[in-house]
């Protein structure tokens, strides 16, 4: 112990502290390992549900719908945008959710699990088979008129909520099956944007959707032409998000479109990297020498300067803007949505009646049935026919309960719901909202129990 406050004391030497800094960091040093941690944004997306029901079945209710329905302009000279605060989150806020969600995409497939056929390939097919069963489920229930406009409902699986719950059982299941799920869940999630751009689109507008290609090439001209500042990405992007706001396509499909052309290379090699941290660094030693801090040693601030500029090249420009935009999404965006969007006024007298509803029998049975008859068997067929390999270390049964796990759709199937049920079918979207609550709740009890339950057998 004497020996670990020595090491901690002598790795200190040298830090400048703030004078309330040291008690500042006893109390903020918990709170930050806490929003770093797997789990913190399940947690604040579960309490956001939480407060969004308490407001819409207590007497603030007129108050919650009167401030979520309140009308915001943005205005410069004759032009102008005019949209509640709902559509806002649903339609803008949602756009920086659906480009942290390219940004992963575009990661996995390069580099990650996406890029290995043979490792792809069971996690694809099961997605495939999570998207399509759940379907043709609610489908069955709602063949005709415009409640089958929810189909896509219970096709997402929320990463999240998820993965959290596999987290939190991390020393009982092996590693192979959290990637595993991440896989999928990916795989799930550009299925489902691909739903929203092609199946969940209104009237089209050609001309708009004319500049709004034309955007994106201008977009790729940036990343070929070896342009790594985000803010020219930036400028356009909002001129996208614009243009298909305009041309009938959600706007929330601008963020994947600017994901994808965030530039993945890096401006300098590893081997370039360490030369030039070498020279910059001794650099720093000849002006350090000659006295003086940062502040007065013009010198040293320029060595630190080049140093910075440095260690940017060496990363791309995609790790950089994920990281940066991971916790505002997932702390702000992801709670502030469901804060407007989870409000569901409960009515106890009718909760009979709710349950034998057909959307939310189709949903909530897609969700759970769905996901589960669809990811195990299109994982069986797939082993059966020798197309993907299990994950290491893992097993069938493992594979099942994951199966039940991503019937947790909670934000993507919420915002799937929304776009098909619009203000015309409120009834609709109070049922989907309902089975997405109901079969989210009852697939994360059963799916965290059954895989604690096989983790003891280990």
């Amino acid at each position: 112990m004497t020996e670990q406050k020595k090491s901690l004391s002598e790795s200190e030497q040298g830090v400048i502290y703030a004078p309330w800094e040291r008690t500042f960091r006893r109390v903020a040093t918990p709170f930050e390992a806490f929003i770093h941690g797997q789990t913190a944004s399940g947690l604040l997306l579960i309490g956001a549900t939480i407060i969004a029901l308490i407001l819409a079945n207590t007497g603030l209710a007129e108050s919650y719908q009167h401030v979520i329905h309140a009308v915001v302009s943005v205005n410069v000279a004759s032009w102008g945008i005019n949209m509640s605060l709902h559509h806002w989150v649903n339609d803008g806020l949602m756009a920086l959710f659906f480009f942290v969600v390219g940004m992963e995409l575009k990661r996995e497939i390069l580099v990650g699990e996406l890029s290995n056929l043979r490792q792809a390939a069971l996690p694809i097919i099961a997605a495939i088979g999570g998207m399509v069963v759940p379907a043709l489920i609610y489908v069955a229930f709602n063949p005709t008129g415009d409640a089958a406009r929810g189909w896509g409902i219970p096709m997402a699986t929320d990463i999240a909520f998820a993965v959290g719950a596999l987290v939190l059982l991390a020393n009982r299941v092996p590693k192979a099956l959290i990637t595993f799920l991440v896989a999928l869940a990916i795989a799930d999630d550009l299925g489902a944007v691909l739903v929203i751009a092609v199946f969940y689109t209104q009237t089209l507008s050609i001309y708009w959707l004319g500049i709004a290609a034309a955007l994106v090439v201008i977009l790729f001209a940036f990343n070929f032409s070896g342009i790594r500042n985000a803010i020219p990405y930036f400028i356009i992007a909002v001129l996208l998000w614009y243009a298909l706001l305009q041309s009938g396509v959600h706007a929330t499909i601008a963020g994947v479109l600017g994901a994808f052309t965030v530039p993945a290379r890096s401006k300098y090699d590893p081997t370039l990297f360490i030369a030039y941290i070498k020279d910059q660094m001794a650099r720093f030693t000849t002006s350090h020498k000659q006295g003086g801090n940062v502040m007065t040693n013009h010198q040293l601030h320029t060595a630190v300067q080049m140093l910075d500029k440095s260690v940017q090249g060496v990363q791309t420009p995609l790790q950089r803007l994920e990281h940066i935009w991971h916790l505002p999404v997932a702390f702000i965006v992801i709670p502030i949505f469901a804060l407007f969007n989870a409000g569901i006024p409960l009515q106890m007298g009718s909760l009979a009646e709710t349950f034998m509803h057909p959307v939310m029998l189709g949903v909530t049975l897609g969700l759970l049935l769905g996901k589960f008859i669809g990811i195990t068997g299109a994982c069986w067929l797939a082993l059966r026919f020798g197309i993907g390999q299990l994950p290491r270390g893992t097993r069938f049964s493992q594979i099942a309960a994951v199966s039940v796990l991503a019937g947790i759709g909670f934000t993507m199937s919420i915002f799937i719901a929304e776009l098909g049920f619009s203000a015309k079918h409120a009834d609709y979207l109070l049922m989907a909202k309902t089975g997405v609550l109901t079969a989210s709740l009852i697939a994360g009890l059963v799916g965290y129990t059954w895989m604690w339950f096989l983790g003891s057998k280990r």
